[in-house]
C-alpha cells in the first residue's frame, strides 16, 4: 500500500532533489503533493530544468493528511523557513515521529523548527555549523537516517543513497 508523502516547496528548489526522489517514490507505488503558499501555481527548479505545479495550498493540508513528509534543497527551504506555516507543519511531523526525508539545505526548515536536538543528521556543507548549534549530531555522510524516522542527505551526489534509505522507511 503507497504511502502519501508532502513535499514542501517554492522557486529555486535544487532541481533534481525534488525529481529523482519524486520519480523513485511514485515508481514504488507513493502518493506525492507538492505543497506551496498557493495551489495551482508553477514553481521553478533553481537549475531552470524542473518546473512543478503545486497541488495544495498549505493553508488546506494537515500533518495528519500524509504519512511522511520531503524536504528538497535548493533555495527553497531557506524561502519557507520564513512562513510561520511551513514550520509548524514540517515540526509536526517530527513530533509525531513519521518519516522526515530533508537533503541539502532540506534540513534549514528543521533547524528553524527546533526539531534536531539530540538526532544524528547531515545537510549540505555550508549548513552543518548551524545544525550543530541546533543540537545535532552532524556526521559527514552521504546518508544519515536518524531513530527509523529522519533521513539526511548533503548533496545531490547523494541521491541514490538518500532515495534507498527513504525507500526502506515507507515500507
Amino acid at each position: 500500500m503507497g504511502k502519501k508523502i508532502a513535499v514542501v516547496l517554492t522557486d529555486y528548489f535544487e532541481d533534481s532533489e525534488y525529481t529523482e526522489p519524486a520519480k523513485e517514490f511514485k515508481e514504488a507505488g507513493h502518493e506525492l503533493t507538492v505543497i506551496e503558499m498557493e495551489k495551482g501555481k508553477t514553481i521553478k527548479g533553481k537549475q531552470g530544468e524542473a518546473s512543478v505545479t503545486v497541488d495544495a495550498s498549505i493553508d488546506d493540508v494537515s500533518p495528519s493528511d500524509f504519512d511522511a513528509l520531503l524536504i528538497p534543497g535548493g533555495f527553497s527551504p531557506d524561502q519557507l523557513r520564513a512562513d510561520e506555516r511551513f514550520v509548524s507543519f514540517t515540526k509536526q511531523f517530527m513530533d509525531d515521529k513519521k518519516p522526515v526525508f530533508a537533503i541539502c539545505h532540506g534540513p534549514q526548515l528543521l533547524i528553524t523548527a527546533k526539531a534536531l536536538e539530540g538526532r544524528g543528521a547531515t545537510g549540505f556543507k555550508s549548513i552543518q555549523t548551524d545544525m550543530e548549534y541546533a543540537g545535532a549530531k552532524v556526521e559527514d555522510k552521504e546518508v544519515v537516517v536518524c531513530s527509523n524516522q529522519l533521513v539526511t542527505s548533503r548533496t545531490p551526489d547523494d541521491i541514490p543513497a538518500f532515495v534507498r534509505e527513504s525507500l526502506k522507511l515507507l515500507q
